[in-house]
């Protein structure tokens, strides 16, 4: 039987701050539908997300992946910025 590797978690979001160090935090929006009424609901998550290089601004789109804990409440980290002033 051969093992294959779980394809990483992967979120997009909009970074919010930057102003910790190697960390910021990125709002991540998803779309529901209320089970009973039918209403499409916008719920958003505040998380935060190691920067190495720390070259992520406010207002960047950011891909980040699931990762191993690094802090109390970092486990995830910047993979790539999608747009935005650090993408150029």
């Amino acid at each position: 039987m051969t093992e294959t590797r779980p394809i990483p978690r992967s979120l997009v979001g909009k970074v919010i701050s930057n102003k910790m160090q190697k960390t910021v935090v990125v709002e991540v929006v998803r779309i529901e539908r209320h089970s009973l009424y039918g209403k499409v609901l916008r719920r958003k998550t505040k998380i935060k997300a190691h920067d190495e290089l720390s070259k992520c601004q406010i207002g960047d789109q950011v891909k980040m992946v699931y990762s191993r804990p690094l802090s109390k409440d970092k486990h995830w980290r910047v993979a790539e910025v999608i747009s935005g002033k650090a993408a150029s």
